[in-house]
């Protein structure tokens, strides 16, 4: 199983929106915060998201077993360790 987690906070809010797009992730609200899981990797191309690099490269609040292979200017991906 493969989770992230993003704060809900507006400026974080598109990229929730577009993995919550993929058939294959479950979103879920914990708290404060959305949690995002699969029974594989989780992509999210950030140019579909609409954010800025800052906001790219700040929205990630923690991972379940999880580890990030790829956050660069073209996708963040989570795969299961």
């Amino acid at each position: 199983m493969t989770g992230v987690w993003f704060l809900d906070v507006p400026e974080n809010r598109p990229i929730v929106d577009v993995v919550a797009q993929d058939p294959t992730v479950r979103v879920t609200r914990v708290g404060p915060y959305f949690g995002v899981e699969s029974d594989g990797a989780i992509v999210i191309d950030r140019r579909s998201t609409g954010v800025r690099h800052a906001v790219w490269y700040s929205c990630v609040a923690g991972l379940s077993v999880s580890r990030i292979t790829q956050w660069d200017k073209d996708a963040l991906r989570v795969e299961a360790r």
